[in-house]
């Protein structure tokens, strides 16, 4: 029987500046839920990339005095080179200016006009547009003349003749999609508000812009023979999910549909009302899932390049190490709402739960390996230890394999009480008190094997949060094979028995001087 498919996606990441803490968080996240589903022996495809187009992208070529695509080629060095560096474990890497994706795209348009010819229509158009969002902005998404997601920016009152995108007409289909498929929304938070946003009715969409150059053109003639469109950089990249899988070519169906969009919570209704009503003009099956998450604030400030933040990701990426920064990351922002990113919080997490808590535990009980049995775990019965860790490692498993969403904040909030489960069992047991004693030494025996399987553990479910430490904790112990390739199903039969343990470097040293505050 073949592995269960997992296709996983992220929102392809606008080329207009540096990769920031928003999209860190995104990719982290999507990368946690892809690596836990490999050890749930699943076979993923996780697919990242960059959104090229659009009207942004050429204007801030056009200001730095280089053409888009001489632009866009360094920007996507620079985000893979963050995410290479975040251990970020993609399969492919889509661009919208590959020429399978433009190709792609102009087939999925043209089978949109052969499936539905009436979804398309010509007609004038005028509104205020946010080249921040590369959208038209309703009245209730401008507050005191400006875009509520850009208020740096200056919307534009633009006029012009355009292509539009019958979506008035999926309203009722929309509306049985979220009725009838909770899960297609998540989370909840997420779901009521495209809930409401339907109860408002739908506006068709403008697809097109005239005058762009930077964009593909719109692959269908003008019955009135108007001037070239490039089409709208919306309707561009969100095929960029369904192209990476091949299409037009027959072999998309292999992995199409995807069992999971992660995206911000700010471009849901496009990927919740746009991209399905698409999807459903081509004839073609809707994703599974949609996830939502939240944004990452910093002193009460959202985190991106328009908010003018001024804490650089590269450095806080620096300070204790990517595996380090992960885990605070995930630890700190819950992935089903907004959170706040603290340097003080970080160090304060950093060295109760990493240097004072698996750091410390792992040196404790190598250490003892070491000293008591010359470094050979030995065997011992399972015990309560046991069967609690197991219990939490379950929870933190259903945190992650979409049973109850995607909540990486909660998985790790289990495997702490794993860490500070066997640090307390240390305190209890004191097995220097039962060293010292020969007639003890089954005891020992017992309490050293309990502490090795319960680090084995750890490091098998960490393994989707922290690859690197993971790894380095899995070789200390003298394991086989890798931590991030075992299964989570192995951990309820996991035996350290005869395992070699070797001390190497602290896993996280701690940090001994808060750093300048930023600002």
């Amino acid at each position: 029987m073949s592995p269960k498919q997992f296709y996983l996606t992220t929102a392809i990441d606008y080329a207009n500046g540096d990769p920031h803490f928003g999209h860190a968080l995104e990719k982290i996240g999507a990368d946690v839920i892809a690596r836990a589903h490999r050890q749930m022996g699943e076979q993923v495809h996780f697919c990242i990339g960059m959104d090229e187009h659009g009207q942004k992208v050429a204007q801030t070529a056009a200001a730095k005095g280089v053409e888009p695509q001489v632009f866009v080629d360094d920007i996507a060095a620079r985000f893979r080179g963050m995410w290479d560096l975040l251990a970020i474990s993609y399969d492919q890497f889509i661009r919208t200016t590959d020429p399978a994706h433009k190709s792609g795209v102009r087939a999925f348009i043209k089978r949109i006009a052969d499936a539905s010819p009436d979804d398309f229509y010509e007609k004038e158009y005028e509104g205020w547009y946010c080249v921040g969002c590369e959208l038209f902005k309703r009245a209730d998404e401008i507050v005191d003349g400006k875009c509520v997601l850009h208020a740096t920016r200056e919307l534009q009152w633009t006029k012009e003749r355009n292509w539009f995108f019958r979506l008035s007409k999926y309203q009722a289909f929309l509306q049985r999609l979220v009725d009838e498929r909770p899960d297609f929304v998540q989370p909840e938070s997420r779901r009521n508000e495209i809930k409401a946003l339907l109860a408002t009715g739908l506006e068709d969409l403008s697809i097109t812009r005239a005058r762009l150059a930077w964009a593909i053109p719109l692959p269908v003639p003008s019955p009135t023979g108007g001037e070239p469109q490039g089409t709208w950089v919306w309707f561009d990249a969100l095929p960029n999910y369904l192209t990476a899988t091949g299409y037009p070519d027959k072999s998309y169906r292999n992995r199409w549909p995807a069992q999971l969009h992660v995206v911000g919570k700010d471009i849901t209704r496009l990927h919740c009302v746009v991209w399905p009503a698409m999807l459903q003009a081509a004839e073609l099956a809707l994703p599974e899932r949609v996830w939502g998450h939240g944004f990452l604030n910093f002193g009460g400030e959202r985190m991106s390049k328009s908010a003018g933040v001024k804490i650089e990701l590269a450095d806080e990426v620096a300070r204790f190490g990517p595996d380090a920064f992960r885990y605070f990351l995930l630890r700190e922002i819950p992935f089903d709402g907004d959170g706040s990113y603290s340097i003080e919080r970080y160090e304060a997490v950093y060295n109760s739960e990493l240097a004072n808590g698996l750091g410390n535990l792992a040196s404790r009980v190598i250490a003892m390996i070491e000293k008591y049995r010359a470094g050979v775990v030995p065997d011992g019965a399972r015990g309560p230890l046991d069967t609690d860790d197991i219990a939490d490692l379950s929870t933190a498993q259903q945190a992650l394999d979409g049973s109850r969403g995607y909540l990486p904040h909660e998985a790790l909030d289990a495997i702490a009480k794993v860490t500070s489960r066997a640090n307390l069992f240390i305190q209890q047991s004191a097995p220097w008190t039962l060293a010292k004693d020969p007639a003890k030494a089954a005891e020992l025996d017992a309490v050293l094997a309990a502490l090795a399987r319960s680090l084995a553990r750890q490091a098998v479910a960490l393994a989707a949060f922290m690859p690197g430490k993971a790894e380095s904790l899995w070789t200390q112990l003298g394991a086989p094979g890798a931590a991030g390739a075992t299964t989570y199903e192995a951990i309820n039969r996991l035996s350290a028995a005869g395992w070699k343990v070797s001390k190497g470097e602290g896993l996280f040293p701690r940090a001994e001087q808060t750093p300048p505050v930023v600002g």
